[in-house]
């Protein structure tokens, strides 16, 4: 797991230094950002590729149930279908993830077993991240204790518009410490932008700069709480920092858009765009996630279209 970046040590030793360095970054042409989504998103994808792609796709999927009526009884369901998200087709590809709860963390790892599915868990006063930060890292401790391999923080965004990003920098520090358990095992820290909050593409570059260097595994884009969540320039954005990072430190970073990415034509622009911008390596689940809870029922669709030559309904598969 990456440790905060300790060659840049001189930027975030003090707010002057971080914010010199955030506000340094070059500025993002919206316009151009938005022309080119667009672009990659006329992209044909067809036949044998279309089903290497839907496979991938659902490679990819952290199946997501984070309601408050939320059941052990639905966890267990949705981590089951994580596992043969096709009971009839068993050559299915099975999910990256079963993103829950702190709560639900162990009904989801009984229920997984030795399947190889990682749980992953929302942390940190999720989805607001109004929390004191003792509360945040309990949280964390919590899940990480109860068998979490991965955790999905939120970022104080009021404290990033208001300029403290040293804060926010040192909040993500502490919850990736919380993160080690005793043993030194760990989990895998996603950092949530909330990305309809930040106002600007500018702040979506800057916060993936802040983050990365704070140590995360992957930045994710959005709670799936607040519209517009996912979006293919945020995306585009998100991918340019973490290929520059590489590029500047030989560190691979994550991306993870989530929220509002429903069709399989939509999974696919995304891939589409992995491919162009950040480039191959990150099109594995270890380093591209779809934060989802109806995208899949839409991929096995066109998947089993794709392979019977009929088009089922959406009640042929379990609602998530």
């Amino acid at each position: 797991m990456p440790t905060p970046t300790t060659e840049f040590a001189d930027v975030t030793g003090s707010e002057a230094s971080m914010r010199r360095f955030l506000h340094g970054l070059p500025g993002v042409d919206q316009v151009g950002a938005e022309a080119r989504a667009a672009s990659l998103g006329t992209r044909s994808i067809k036949t044998t590729a279309k089903a290497q792609a839907i496979d991938l796709a659902i490679s990819m999927v952290d199946l997501t149930t984070l309601e408050g009526q939320d059941t052990p009884g639905k966890v267990r369901a949705l981590a089951s279908k994580a596992v043969h998200p096709d009971p009839a087709d068993p050559t299915c590809p099975q999910v990256a993830a079963v993103c829950v709860y702190p709560d639900m963390v162990a009904i989801a790892k009984e229920t997984l077993g030795s399947s190889g599915i990682n749980v992953a868990a929302v942390a940190t006063a999720f989805p607001s991240g109004r929390a004191a930060l003792d509360i945040k890292l309990a949280d964390t401790r919590d899940a990480v204790e109860a068998g979490a391999d991965e955790i999905d923080m939120v970022i104080d965004r009021g404290a990033f518009l208001s300029g403290r990003y040293l804060q926010v920098f040192e909040e993500i520090v502490a919850v990736r410490e919380a993160c080690t358990r005793a043993d030194g095992t760990g989990a895998h820290l996603k950092v949530i932008f909330e990305t309809g909050e930040l106002q600007t593409l500018d702040n979506v570059r800057r916060a993936s700069w802040l983050a990365m260097l704070a140590g995360a595994h992957f930045i994710k884009t959005s709670t799936g709480k607040v519209q517009p969540a996912a979006t293919l320039p945020v995306t585009l954005v998100m991918l340019q920092a973490v290929r520059d990072f590489r590029d500047t430190t030989g560190q691979m970073v994550g991306v993870k858009p989530a929220g509002g990415i429903r069709t399989s034509k939509d999974a696919i622009k995304y891939l589409v765009m992995v491919n162009e911008v950040a480039g191959t390596d990150w099109l594995d689940p270890d380093w591209f996630r779809f934060g989802a809870s109806t995208l899949l029922n839409e991929l096995l669709m066109q998947r089993t279209k794709l392979t019977t030559g009929r088009y089922s309904g959406p009640d042929y598969f379990t609602l998530d």
